[in-house]
């Protein structure tokens, strides 16, 4: 029988944590190594991201598109899958919101809803050119997708420059209407009544007057619910599951594998674009730029769903923190003037040491069976000797 030290040991919860805190450890040593104060500036980073509601509303809002992109990889990875294109998903999914929003201008909750239509349907058609590749040629999905996040890098700065969308003397787009935005309380801020309100209390002031808090958080959270459920209740994310976890059983079974590997890599890519339907719809300046280098919200999704061990709940913690370790690396910098790589490597070691948590259950459950063969044996020896003394 297990002892409960291990037990605790093997939660996966438990090892999360004891990553976090150790990615910390290493970057109080790393600031040490570089001349920085390591308790001053670990606590600044602490400070800045939950030390005031401006904090952590800020924190919130830069979180949401990275917690989606999160919840699309471990989506894909909980059925067998590894989307590495969550980063071209995702600029797909801005391309198709700014296409939509700035050509179209109906009625906010039409407006608002045919935004998120197009991103939605933009990121999963390109979810599922991996894998159509995948289910029915056979080709790996990581490098499919790795090359087609640099196909939709050129085709945003091809669209920011096209005659319908560009924006005479800047580098981007025009911006989307405004009857598109999901800004909480947008209208009434501006409002004579919404700002003398504003004026008049500070703690609302601070969350909604300096951030775009959007609805997007509340929908990421409906959107792990959801997922979770598709996953763990439902005959389609049975069969998801199956052939991710054996494609041969699942075959054998009657399962459709093909259908089932381009659902879920629609699907995954789906979540990316609901994530770039919000940062568009949710956040300045509504539109799209040229860009020498991918924004990295993809990939930082790839470390959240890594971080969260694929849980799609995990995902919004996981994101959370993501955020938070971003938006505080600015006041680091600004306050401590320590280099904003320090997060990078608090991320980096975080994201290594969850990687290596799941040895060690494994390692455990090894040395528990190097250890009940020997019980087993005394327990045997004792018997025999017992039926020798008779």
């Amino acid at each position: 029988m297990e002892s409960k030290g291990r037990k605790f040991l093997k939660n996966p919860f438990v090892l999360t944590v004891i990553a976090i805190i150790l990615g910390f450890l290493v970057a109080m040593v790393v600031l040490a190594a570089a001349g920085f104060p390591p308790l001053k500036s670990v606590g600044i980073l602490i400070k800045s991201m939950v030390g005031k509601p401006k904090d952590i509303a800020a924190v919130v809002v830069k979180s949401t598109p990275i917690i989606f992109t999160g919840l699309g990889v471990a989506f894909a990875i909980k059925t067998g899958l590894f989307n590495i294109g969550a980063e071209g998903q995702y600029m797909m999914g801005c391309v198709a919101a700014v296409a939509a929003g700035a050509v179209l201008d109906l009625p906010a909750p039409l407006e608002i809803l045919a935004v998120i239509l197009a991103a939605v349907l933009a990121s999963a058609l390109y979810g599922g050119i991996v894998g159509v590749l995948k289910a029915k040629i056979g080709i790996h999905e990581v490098i499919t997708s790795i090359m087609l996040n640099w196909i939709a890098l050129y085709f945003n700065n091809w669209f920011t420059n096209t005659r319908l969308y560009h924006k005479p003397a800047t580098i981007g787009t025009y911006p989307i209407h405004e009857s598109a935005y999901t800004m909480v309380l947008y209208h009434w801020k501006k409002s004579e009544a919404g700002r003398a309100v504003l004026k008049s209390n500070d703690f609302l002031k601070q969350v909604l007057g300096r951030n775009d808090i959007n609805m997007g958080f509340a929908v990421a959270v409906i959107a792990a619910i959801f997922v979770t459920w598709l996953l763990t209740r439902t005959k389609k994310g049975f069969e998801l599951r199956s052939v991710g976890s054996n494609i041969d059983a699942a075959r054998y079974t009657g399962i459709n594998v093909s259908k089932n590997i381009i659902d879920s890599m629609m699907i995954s890519g789906a979540l990316c674009g609901l994530g770039a339907a919000f940062y568009i719809t949710g956040q300045s300046p509504h539109l799209l730029n040229t860009l020498s280098a991918t924004e990295n919200v993809g990939f930082n999704g790839l470390s959240v769903a890594f971080i969260a061990q694929s849980s799609p709940i995990g995902c919004i913690f996981a994101g959370l923190l993501f955020g938070g370790l971003l938006y505080g690396g600015a006041s680091l910098q600004s306050q401590v003037g320590a280099p904003t790589e320090i997060i990078n490597i608090v991320i980096g070691v975080i994201v290594f040491l969850v990687a290596l948590s799941v040895i060690i259950p494994q390692f455990l459950d090894k040395h528990v069976r190097k250890a009940a063969p020997k019980t087993e044996t005394v327990g045997t020896d004792k018997k025999k000797g017992a039926g020798d003394a008779k």
